[in-house]
């Protein structure tokens, strides 16, 4: 029951903290449409199961053990970030002005990738659910209780970011946000370059 507790405590805790996740699902809902914040955020929660299945067979071990894969991972998903935020900041400057932007379907497949590949490619994802796994899981807890842990991290993601789809897709808050959409455009992109920067020099300065 500890175990069980910590696990909860602690996801939920990650879940809601802000970070690249966040952004591209709530930038995808307000400039793009509902659909495309809730395939982000399937994404996203596919993109959990990525990770408690590779720490499960054992490659979250040696990711936590090998310097230079997790340094690796780190650049990689640095360089991702950063191109996401320069594509949003290409965007927002060809994009209309003000209320003349209409909303703008990124499409279910494309959303889904991107919410996919944001979470794959975050090693904060990485480093929280090794990390989970090594230190609060019991080595002797049962498989099935492992992998269920496993499904409650992603389920915890697509319904929170299912959440945040819903509120930023509203008619009353989109409408309020898409006459700001060139601004809203900057902000994300300039918070995933920023996202990508600090994890690129934080591993330099090592």
């Amino acid at each position: 029951m500890t175990e069980l507790i910590a696990v909860v405590t602690l996801t939920l805790l990650a879940v809601i903290s802000p970070g690249p996740d966040f952004a591209m699902v709530s930038r995808n809902s307000l400039t793009g449409s509902r659909a495309s914040g809730l395939y982000c955020a399937l994404g996203i929660s596919l993109g959990v199961l990525v990770h408690v299945g590779y720490t499960l067979i054992g490659v979250g071990l040696l990711i936590q053990r090998s310097l230079w894969l997790f340094t690796l991972l780190k650049f990689v998903g640095a360089a991702y970030l950063i191109y996401l935020g320069a594509q949003m900041y290409r965007h927002a400057s060809a994009a209309p002005p003000a209320a003349a932007a209409p909303a703008h379907n990124i499409g279910e497949w494309r959303a889904l990738k991107t919410g996919f590949l944001t979470n794959v490619l975050n090693p904060k994802a990485t480093i929280f659910i090794v990390s989970l796994f090594m230190q609060v899981v019991s080595p002797q807890s049962a498989l099935w209780v492992q992998i269920g842990y496993g499904l409650f991290i992603s389920l915890a993601h697509m319904l929170w970011f299912g959440i945040v789809a819903l509120f930023f897709s509203a008619p009353g808050v989109s409408a309020r946000f898409l006459r700001l959409r060139r601004g809203i455009d900057r902000l994300f992109g300039g918070l995933l370059i920023t996202f990508g920067a600090l994890l690129a020099l934080s591993n330099l300065s090592r």
